[in-house]
């Protein structure tokens, strides 16, 4: 296909959006609709690992494909929802981070550069942690500039590129941060604005601060060695307690 004077047409990325799963009913209430509605979002597979007929009748109401995973690993669904994606670019987004047509835009028009082999978006941070604002430029820098790209940030990657990867690492934790360094290593990235938000609920349950200082201890941890494994049992230790009460 061309346009003017024999100019090659830029040809539009399919996206194909792999939605991991676990209890979260009451946020793909709020998301699928939404990807629904976008017309660049040619895919959207919901990846369950809870077994709720809540979520999947809430998929299927909005034309999403439901895949059911045994048990929560959140690195095994999105490997499983990729093996199913039949888009250009697969973009795996967390079911309580919001997404509208405007990043979705931005993703196409990036993906558009051949050279650009994936990336992620910036993460905004709201009025739950007005002391921690400064950790949004932060944020920001870091992405820019080599640093660890995370989950909540709804990594993206060229189809072909994640299957040269073999996908996520088969761990219960942190499969984002050992993703994101060899994605890295992959070839060149893009990280887009518009940012994105993600639900306030665990900083609301846990605190702003506290939430903020375990995430960055528990990823020290793991780079300095400490099990995937042992980090998983400690970071879910406070709903074992609470489901135990």
């Amino acid at each position: 296909m061309t346009s003017g004077a024999g100019v090659p047409a830029a040809v539009e990325p399919r996206i194909s959006v792999v939605v991991p799963s676990w209890r979260d009913a009451d946020n793909l209430a709020v998301l699928l609709p939404k990807l629904a509605s976008i017309p660049a979002i040619t895919q959207t597979i919901v990846v369950d690992a809870s077994g709720d007929e809540h979520s999947a009748a809430i998929a299927q109401s909005c034309g999403a494909q439901l895949l059911k995973c045994s048990a929560p690993n959140r690195g095994a669904q999105m490997n499983v929802g990729a093996t199913f994606a039949n888009g250009d670019v697969v973009m795996f987004h967390h079911a309580d981070t919001e997404l509208n047509a405007e990043q979705v835009a931005a993703l196409r028009n990036a993906m558009r550069n051949p050279e650009i082999v994936g990336g992620a978006f910036h993460r905004k941070f709201d009025n739950r942690h007005p002391r921690l604002q400064f950790l949004e430029r932060v944020g920001r820098y870091l992405s820019e500039h080599g640093g660890t790209l995370y989950g909540d940030q709804s990594i993206f990657v060229r189809r072909e590129v994640f299957l040269q990867m073999q996908g996520f690492a088969q761990i219960p934790l942190m499969e984002d941060v050992e993703f994101s360094k060899r994605l890295r290593a992959a070839g060149k990235l893009a990280i887009l604005d518009p940012p994105l938000s993600t639900s306030a609920r665990r900083h609301q349950r846990k605190g702003a601060w506290k939430t903020t200082i375990q995430n960055g201890l528990f990823i020290v941890l793991y780079k300095l060695g400490v099990s995937p494994v042992t980090l998983h049992r400690w970071y879910y230790s406070d709903r074992a307690a609470s489901s135990a009460g």
